[in-house]
């Protein structure tokens, strides 16, 4: 009864935020404290959400001093230049920019961190397809399945927990898992490569003039001359066929022509970044630079908690840049909007969280599907547990799967001769669809401040991410690692 309220409780909430019927906050809390009456236990719901809020608040507190953080950041321009040197791989290319999102989804992940990764990502990437009105889905879907990918490094988490619930070293169940991983990068690249020319097809290769002139959003905007350099232009472009490029011919961006193919793309106001905006800090940069360098490596060495890292920093940043405090309370009633929609949705999720677990609901779940297994694929546990690692760490939280359910595979295995080793490799293949659960905290984050329904990103990633975790798990079983 337990497995199948839980399946039924999953389902409902996905089913009802795709569709948009609920937000996901109000999804979040109202439809667990339903079910959980429908188990006959609610009550106990007081207890299921204290506890849950009480796992889950230090990591509200580091994600509403991140975005802190990191908005601050943004504002004082240390990020301009990743957007510069992004603007000048990319070209105004739609393509270029999904596979850049790709590439710097997946550099940014080294520091093992979902959430730093899509603010950084989201950050750098949000103005490029905010002006060339490229589809934001296409960039959250790619941010969090690259990370995904990039989230099995030994810091990540998943490996650390994989090598602790089996008694393994981190490093003999990572290091053999690199061909296949990369296998899995090379895919999400290939995805980014196909997606972005499908948004190519729809918008053309263009810089974007009239665009960018209903979005006046700088000072002292240039005059423009509009030219036809090629044809190209699909759905979505002018409607000539042509496309149409932008040179500057006076105001504040004289000086320089648009791009007609290899030459930079040199406009300021496609960087999507005021120049002129009162916060820039030009002469703090390097400070800035610094500590954020000094931040990040804080949070590989694990010096301190993340949350208390993050305060410590926010606190800095703050304190050094904008040294009045009318400035400070600015600063922070400008990100107001995104620290609040990111820790409410974490704190609603604990409601989920927390009646799922307490209920027993999970357990009786993953119990089903473990005995669900038939007896002939003992000789094959690897390939079950990557198999199933898909579903249930997209429906649990990586706790619950590594230390609940992966043992009890792992002696599965054992008593067919299937190394621990294996089982432990293949319970990371579900890292790629795993980053987009609803029970992962970051995920709001990316979403959230991409300005992207949960419902739609949740709708357009699902098959994407499950295919390059099928990737990897096929990559790992050719490599002979799984």
């Amino acid at each position: 009864m337990l497995t199948i309220l839980g399946f039924t409780m999953i389902a409902t909430f996905l089913v009802l935020i795709m569709m948009k019927k609920m937000s996901p906050i109000a999804a979040l809390v109202l439809i667990p404290a339903l079910f959980c009456v429908f188990v006959g236990k609610g009550a106990h719901l007081g207890d299921y959400v204290i506890e849950g809020v009480g796992t889950l608040a230090p990591t509200a507190a580091m994600l509403m001093f991140a975005i802190v953080y990191f908005g601050v950041m943004i504002d004082v321009g240390l990020f301009d230049p990743i957007v510069r040197g992004i603007l000048k791989f990319c070209k105004a290319d739609p393509l270029r920019i999904v596979v850049g999102t790709a590439l710097l989804a997946a550099i940014v992940s080294l520091d093992g961190d979902g959430s730093t990764t899509f603010m950084i990502t989201v950050s750098a990437m949000y103005p490029l397809y905010k002006r060339l009105k490229m589809s934001l889905v296409v960039m959250t879907g790619i941010a969090a399945t690259a990370n995904g990918v990039m989230n099995t490094l030994p810091w990540g988490g998943p490996t650390a927990r994989a090598a602790t619930a089996l008694k393994l070293d981190a490093g003999d169940i990572f290091v053999p898992m690199i061909p296949a991983l990369a296998v899995g990068l090379v895919a999400v690249i290939a995805l980014s490569y196909v997606l972005g020319l499908r948004e190519r097809k729809r918008l053309g290769v263009l810089s974007l003039n009239e665009v960018l002139d209903e979005e006046k959003q700088l000072v002292d905007e240039p005059e423009t001359e509009t030219v036809l350099v090629g044809a190209g232009a699909a759905a979505g472009g002018p409607g000539d066929g042509k496309v149409r490029m932008t040179k500057t011919t006076g105001g504040a961006g004289s000086g320089t022509d648009a791009s007609d193919g290899d030459d930079e793309e040199e406009d300021v106001r496609l960087q999507g970044l005021d120049p002129n905006r009162p916060t820039l800090r030009p002469k703090l940069y390097w400070f800035n630079a610094l500590l954020t360098a000094t931040l990040l490596a804080a949070m590989i060495m694990e010096l301190l908690p993340i949350p208390v890292l993050f305060v410590l920093a926010a606190a800095l940043a703050l304190t050094v840049n904008f040294p009045h405090i009318p400035d400070q309370k600015a600063r922070l009633a400008a990100h107001a909007d995104n620290v609040l929609n990111v820790s409410g949705m974490v704190f609603a999720a604990a409601v989920f969280t927390g009646v799922l677990q307490g209920t027993g609901m999970v357990d009786s779940m993953a119990k089903w599907l473990v005995d669900g297994i038939p007896d002939g694929m003992g000789p094959h546990m690897a390939l079950v547990t990557g198999v199933l690692s898909l579903p249930l760490t997209y429906f649990m939280s990586n706790d619950g799967f590594y230390f609940g359910v992966l043992p009890v595979l792992a002696e599965a295995g054992a008593a067919h001769g299937v190394s621990p080793l294996e089982i432990a490799r293949a319970s990371l293949v579900g890292q790629p669809l795993h980053m987009s659960s609803p029970l992962v905290p970051a995920v709001y984050v990316l979403v959230g401040m991409a300005k992207v329904e949960f419902g739609d990103h949740t709708k357009f990633v699902v098959k994407w991410a499950a295919l390059t975790s099928l990737v990897v798990l096929g990559a790992g079983i050719l490599f002979g690692i799984i």
